[in-house]
């Protein structure tokens, strides 16, 4: 697919943009959307679907009003830095982030893109958002999409958390986990939405942090017509990202265990290694349901030679959700969590160093 000039009328950008996410979200691509106070709520995504779209083309513009309230504001640092993931705090710290500080101002609300980090297969990005006046948006109200190469991915989760500064400033973390092969450099685009219809587009060209060790695992295990595979894991100083295949006999997605599949990790002195996201996509394949998730652990201290593995099924007390078909046409998903019946699976071992 040809990426758009940055020669392009602005008119034309903006009319492209809109028309490839209108396509996308037909086709069952799903926003990743927001949480009130901060936390993080992920966005599981079933089914694989692909949709492509025009590279996000944004200009620069800085706003005044912002500078002047961010003045007034006490002092922030750098939203990575700040937050409370370790690996974030990490990349900020030893400057393995890339700092922006692009601005797109619509309707009196300025969105700043300030830094993007990419290590392994998760891609996150801070933003600064402020208002002239009070921001009525609950954070819930935004929405984010996202391109590679001006291409949305078969198969991605994310989410997307807020803190409120004051009542015109907001910080905000979108975080991108993509199951498939990705590039190690490629154009970001990137459209925050918010309900009332703004959309703020960003554009920028990110890299793969280099420093990125991968430990072969090759383990497998199948139990009640549930199969883990688990091929390898990836280490860097930025956090612990764990590949899992899964494999479900069952074909309905309502009565299906292998999305709920997570994994506790400890090392050699039985000291739980923090996880943090661990959305997964799945597809209906010959009869049987496959699954794809990269889950994210906090990085290891230089100690940990050895690390136990346990995956863990856990069931949701009540939920939902919608399933899309080739076609793009959405089904409710009806909560049967209680008819699934729970596995206990074996530990495992693997040496890191």
């Amino acid at each position: 697919m040809k990426k758009q000039s940055e020669d392009m009328p602005q008119g034309e950008v903006r009319t492209a943009i809109r028309a490839g996410i209108a396509r996308a979200q037909a086709e069952g691509i799903q926003p990743i959307r927001g949480n009130k106070k901060g936390r993080r709520k992920m966005v599981y995504v079933v089914g694989s679907v692909a949709a492509a779209f025009g590279l996000l083309i944004g200009t620069a513009q800085y706003s005044p009003a912002l500078a002047s309230g961010l003045a007034q504001i006490p002092i922030i640092g750098s939203i990575f830095g700040d937050s409370d993931v370790r690996g974030l705090q990490v990349a900020h710290q030893d400057g393995l982030t890339k700092q922006i500080g692009e601005t797109q101002t619509i309707n009196g609300i300025s969105v700043t893109l300030e830094e993007v980090f990419y290590d392994q297969s998760n891609l996150s990005v801070s933003l600064l958002i402020e208002g002239e006046k009070k921001l009525n948006y609950e954070p819930i109200d935004m929405m984010s999409h996202f391109t590679i190469d001006g291409q949305t991915p078969a198969s991605s989760t994310g989410s997307y958390s807020e803190e409120e500064l004051s009542e015109t400033t907001r910080s905000a973390i979108v975080e991108m986990n993509v199951t498939d092969e990705m590039p190690d450099a490629f154009e970001l685009g990137l459209m925050l939405q918010a309900e009332d219809g703004e959309a703020w587009y960003f554009s920028t060209p990110v890299e793969k942090l280099t420093d990125i060790q991968t430990v072969a695992v090759n383990h497998s295990q199948t139990v009640d017509g549930v199969t883990v595979n688990v091929p390898e894991l990836s280490l860097s100083k930025t956090g612990l990202s764990l590949t899992y295949k899964g494999i479900d006999q069952e074909t309905d997605f309502d009565l299906s265990r292998g999305g709920f599949i997570e994994f506790v990790i400890v090392d050699q002195n039985n000291k739980r290694i923090n996880g943090l996201s661990g959305g997964v996509s799945g597809n209906l394949m010959n009869d049987q349901i496959e699954y794809k998730s990269i889950k994210q652990f906090d990085p290891l201290d230089e100690s940990v030679t050895e690390l136990t593995i346990t995956p863990q099924l856990l069931l949701p007390t009540d939920g939902g959700g919608v399933e899309y078909d080739e076609d793009g046409n959405e089904r409710e998903l009806e909560f049967k969590g209680d008819l699934m019946k729970p596995i206990e699976f074996e530990s495992f071992k693997v040496k890191v160093n």
